[in-house]
């Protein structure tokens, strides 16, 4: 059973004659017979009786109004394809990581909000792992996440690199690690963590780097969000992993302190070189970026996300972290 065919029947059921459907549907009277006659075959009965006016069997009569439901929702969903392709969209939905959230994409949701104030905005703050996940479920439209290509290999999946990011350490400002200016690896590991929770990306950086070392990672507390981690740690003893994006500001609270990691007793492999950092990333499917709001969030990000991060953590990657405490 085709569409067609239940289109000439609707036009042949509609008129009650053959040639006056022909011309509704724009081609010959003997297209519509052939189109009846194919789908009375399938049916095995029966739907018009050929009289001087084409009359509905009572085959045809049962038809009828699944047929007119079957072609009212194809029209239907068509009509809904076509605005979406000209970007009708009611919603676009967007998962970030809570750094992203917090400091990064405020400017970015006011100039889409400006450019397409038709489409409601929905945003959530996830782990990157949960954020890629939703996306490949369709719960979400776009993620900004921290890279993991075990997550993203699918050839339909759309990775934009953003930049890339140095890790360091956040510590209480009388910790008694705030007297190195770049702290050994073998001093770092003698004391307790804050990490963040099961399905975010730092989590598996932080514990990658322990056993790369042959350490024992000791995760005290478990958090979420970056002023949980400020909060924690201004209280003494834990210290914690963090990207640079997540300690924006923290030079002036005088209860913190930030210090990289000695570099110089990192090996010098590359995989290695790469554990300090994380790679930021705008991910999305080939599908949703043929939607122009859709599209149009996707550009916003990848022109002017990379330029706020490096505004606002320039004095932490620029390498002033020691002095600027």
């Amino acid at each position: 059973m085709r569409l067609e065919q239940l289109q000439a029947f609707l036009a042949v059921a509609e008129t009650g004659s053959f040639q006056q459907a022909a011309q509704r549907c724009g081609v010959t009277q003997s297209a519509i017979s052939r189109q009846i006659q194919g789908l009375e075959g399938e049916l095995g009965m029966p739907l018009f009786h050929r009289a001087a006016q084409a009359k509905l069997t009572i085959a045809g009569d049962r038809l009828l109004p699944r047929a007119k439901r079957i072609c009212q929702e194809w029209a239907s969903a068509t009509q809904e394809t076509a605005d979406l392709l000209a970007g009708k969209q009611p919603e676009l939905c967007v998962a970030a990581i809570h750094s992203i959230c917090a400091h990064y994409l405020p400017p970015i949701l006011q100039q889409f909000c400006d450019d397409f104030p038709a489409v409601q905005l929905r945003v959530t703050a996830l782990g990157s792992d949960r954020a890629l996940k939703v996306l490949k479920d369709g719960l979400v439209d776009v993620a900004i996440v921290m890279h993991n290509r075990f997550l993203t290999s699918n050839p339909e999946v759309v990775v934009k690199v953003l930049f890339n990011e140095p890790i360091h350490v956040l510590l209480a400002a009388d910790h008694p690690l705030a007297a190195w200016e770049a702290i050994p690896w073998e001093e770092l590991v003698k004391y307790p963590q804050v990490v963040f929770k099961d399905g975010y990306g730092m989590q598996r950086i932080v514990q990658e780097q322990f056993e790369r070392r042959g350490a024992i990672l000791r995760a005290a507390l478990e958090l979420n969000t970056p002023d949980a981690f400020r909060g924690v740690v201004r209280q003494g003893n834990l210290v914690a992993l963090l990207p640079a994006m997540a300690l924006v500001d923290v030079d002036k609270d005088p209860t913190l302190a930030i210090r990289p990691i000695a570099a110089d007793l990192i090996s010098a492999e590359p995989l290695n070189q790469e554990s300090l950092t994380r790679q930021v990333v705008l991910v999305t499917t080939r599908d949703r970026l043929q939607i122009p709001p859709i599209q149009h969030f996707f550009d916003l990000v990848s022109e002017q996300l990379p330029h706020q991060v490096d505004l606002l953590t320039a004095p932490l990657v620029g390498g002033t972290i020691s002095e600027s405490q």
